[in-house]
Formats: C-alpha cells, structure tokens, sequence
C-alpha cells in the first residue's frame, strides 16, 4: 500500500532521509522508532505531501505523493505532532471548520462529527472551548480530526507527546480499534515501550537511515543475546566486576551494572556465583530482549541519548 524507495531529503546543515527505503502493507500497524531528530518527521512530511523528495519516489495506493499532487491526499489522514486546533473556539466547531476542507455535506459532516467526539470520549464536551482541554483531550480531538473524511490511511506523528497516562491509554485503545477496522496506521515515536504495544511491523531508524526493520521477533532475533542482566551498584557488587565480567560484557551505567551475557550462560550457574559471593537474588533484574537493548546494540547508545 505504502512504497517508499531509496528517498533522500536534505537541508541546508543536515540530511534528514538518506537513501531509505520501505514498505508498509495494508492494514499494517507500522512502527518508525528512532530518537529526536532521526528523520520520523520529515518523513510523516514527504508521506502527506507538505514536502518532495531530493530524490526517490513515495507511492501511496499506487499515487505518487509530491508536493502538488492533492489528490493523493484524499486517502491520507494526518496526527501532527503539534497540536493542530483552534483554542479559542469549541470542540465542535474545529471539527465543523476541518470537516469543511473536504466538501462534506453539512447533514452528513454532523453524524461523522458527532461518532468521531464518541468514540474519543469528547462527545459531553463538543461545545467546550479547546483551552479549557487537557493536553490528552487536545490529541484525541486531533484524531478524531483527522478522521472526518474517512482515510484508510492514518499516519501518526508522535501522538502522546505530553499525554498524561490515562489519556495515552485511550490513544492506544483507539488506535488499536481502528487498525482492527482495517485502517493502516503508521506511528511514529521515541518510546519503545509504544512500539512494542502497538506496531506489528518496525522500522528503526537513526540520522536519517533505517538500520532494521521487521516484525519484533525479527529484529530481537538481531540481538546476539537472550537477556540482559541489571545488578544493582553498592558496597556489596562495586568490588565485583572482574566476577561479573566472566558471564558476559559488562557495561557500567549510572545507576547499575548491566551484563549482555555470553551464549554459554547458565542463569542457575550464574545465580550461584552470585549467592557464593553474597550477592542476593534482590540486587539481580534478568531482563527479556528490548527494542531498546537493541538500538544500544547496533547504535552504541540508547535510544533517548
């Protein structure tokens, strides 16, 4: 549904995509993860076509998406980083002024506008002025926004970015049921944790250039470890790590120790080195494989460094 090939976007001190290359299928839930400044935005950009390309094509729904092609548009909705919305007027009336650009009928814009503030929960404040939202409420209203004519392809740009937990939640429930509905989404983010939530396929990318992609067991599969193993630092383990540095690679963080053990590990033998030399199983986390052991793993730092 979604093909982007070999695209590069420069600007003048920095080169934003270099040479990237992806596809997004349709009904896919499709992860780009990276840090600020990795490229996720100037990407969602050239995807809506607010930008073009240096080079390389975006096809969308066999619709190649440039700068003048409005058409393409029409099967694209967009949840911008920034809250789009007008503060000073209700709820209802940003919908009414948004469903406008799309030459939707008055009568039928009012029944869309009205399911899109149910299912996001708003529908008891449409004539509230957007000021008095929260930062969550303004997001949901965003979506719902971006819904009035109906794409089956939404694309999100970092969509909690100041959202309180309760109001993330909400997000992700509803993001789930519209992929459940058949829509494609494409999310962008910095956590992990939502990649991993929501996003059957992931795109990792890093200054500009994807460095994996696929579902997350293929990319966890990337890592040359099975765990990863937290000890805490005091007066018992500080004088430890020549002992730690036998089951694996040590690396000293702030606030612990965190071993990537080799492929001879044996937990059972490793906790009993620990108990032999006093160190109780309370100062010991095992860690599953992460999205984030991975970025640190084929970028040398984490993910939000």
């Amino acid at each position: 549904m979604i093909s982007i090939k070999n695209v590069t976007k420069k600007f003048p001190s920095v080169t934003a995509l270099d040479n990237i290359s992806i596809d997004i299928k349709e009904k896919d839930f499709f992860g780009l993860l990276g840090p600020n400044g990795a490229g996720k935005s100037t990407l969602m950009s050239l995807l809506i076509g607010y930008q073009d390309a240096d080079e390389g094509d975006l096809v969308i729904a066999n619709e190649k998406i440039t700068l003048g092609n409005l058409e393409a548009r029409k099967n694209i909705g967009l949840v911008p980083q920034s809250i789009a919305l007008y503060d000073d007027i209700s709820a209802l009336e940003n919908l009414e002024i948004f469903g406008s650009f799309y030459g939707i009928k008055k009568n039928l814009l009012r029944a869309i506008i009205a399911e899109n503030l149910n299912r996001v929960g708003l529908y008891d404040r449409r004539k509230d002025k957007v000021k008095e939202f929260s930062g969550g409420m303004k997001r949901r209203l965003n979506i719902a926004a971006s819904l009035l004519h109906n794409p089956q392809i939404l694309l999100c740009d970092e969509p909690t970015v100041g959202v309180d937990p309760q109001s993330r939640n909400a997000i992700f429930d509803y993001l789930e049921k519209l992929n459940e509905e058949g829509k494609t989404i494409v999310y962008t983010t910095h956590y992990m944790e939502e990649a991993e939530r929501l996003c059957n396929r992931i795109a990792i990318i890093d200054h500009g250039k994807i460095i994996a992609a696929g579902s997350l067991d293929e990319l966890l599969l990337l890592l040359p470890y099975e765990q990863t193993i937290l000890i805490s630092k005091n007066h018992l383990t500080e004088h430890k790590k020549d002992l730690f540095g036998k089951f694996g690679t040590l690396m000293n963080d702030q606030e612990k120790y965190e071993l990537k053990p080799n492929d001879r590990l044996k937990l059972s033998e490793f906790f009993k080195t620990m108990e032999d030399n006093g160190i109780g199983y309370n100062f010991i986390d095992v860690h599953k494989p992460s999205l984030e052991a991975l970025f640190l793993h084929l970028t040398g730092r984490r993910l939000r460094d």
